[in-house]
């Protein structure tokens, strides 16, 4: 018999249609989890929710844009509805913005990104921290980035923002530590399966007058593991840390980045 890691847990997951999120959903669900997925596309939502129930696992999803409170309260109320509490929150739905230095980087968009990274993982926190120190369990997971501890040009607001959940991440591990909440984070080198991933990586080739190929290369060779990580490799370690494998962690930022930064 495979004893499942996360067993009669609920789990929400933010920004879930694709990418880093789908792959956390779909090991989550396999793992025993009833997953709750929220993005802002519905035909990408329902495409992963049908995939997880075929499967056997039980999904519910529903479309929001998480820059907009009204949307943060809908959401985890939505979850509510479907599964009755949420055990494990995981902040994972961004999206880089402008590739721009600071000089020229148009106010909107910087509050925009700020909003759906840091301001929305604040909101959805405020909203599940409740009912988990009330049942004297849960576990909320932020999905940072390598911007977040590694400088790179043309993404001040990205980088604010991740840094910023790194913030936010051990603070409220320190307010909830002693009421059965562990918060953690990881840290992402470069998934360049993600389409956000290839969108950046266009952009930048643009910007520095290089092919795609080259510039990823060239990029991917600053790694020590000299290649990118994978979806399902975050995935991976979000099991390890919304599971009780890492009972005794709180207040972390993990990187997963193939060897970049050692702190």
């Amino acid at each position: 018999m495979v004893l499942m890691m996360l067993k009669d847990r609920v789990a929400f997951i933010t920004g879930s249609g694709r990418g880093i999120g789908q792959a956390i959903a779909q090991l989550f669900a396999k793992e025993g989890a009833a997953v709750f997925l929220t993005a802002r596309t519905e035909k990408e939502l329902a495409s992963v929710a049908a995939e997880i129930e075929s499967g056997g696992g039980r999904a519910g999803y529903i479309t929001a844009d998480l820059s907009r409170d009204a949307d943060c309260t809908q959401v985890v109320a939505a979850a509510r509805a479907k599964f009755g509490h949420i055990d494990i929150l995981v902040n994972n739905a961004g999206h880089y913005g402008p590739v721009v230095p600071v000089e020229d980087y148009p106010l909107a968009d910087f509050d925009k990104v700020i909003a759906v990274h840091l301001r929305a993982a604040f909101l959805l926190s405020k909203l599940v921290l409740p009912e988990m120190y009330a049942r004297q369990y849960g576990v909320i997971l932020n999905i940072s980035s390598l911007s977040a501890k590694a400088a790179y040009a043309w993404g001040s607001a990205y980088a604010a923002a991740k840094a910023g959940m790194l913030g936010l991440t051990r603070v409220t591990a320190a307010e909830g530590a002693r009421k059965g909440v562990r918060v953690n984070a990881i840290c992402p080198g470069p998934v360049t399966e993600t389409k956000m991933s290839k969108e950046l990586d266009a952009l930048l080739a643009k910007k520095m007058g290089v092919n795609e190929e080259e510039q990823l290369a060239g990029f991917l060779n600053g790694l020590l593991q000299g290649r990118a990580q994978t979806a399902e490799e975050i995935a991976r370690a979000a099991l390890f840390l919304c599971s009780e494998q890492s009972s005794a962690m709180t207040g972390q930022s993990i990187n997963v980045d193939g060897g970049v930064a050692f702190y």
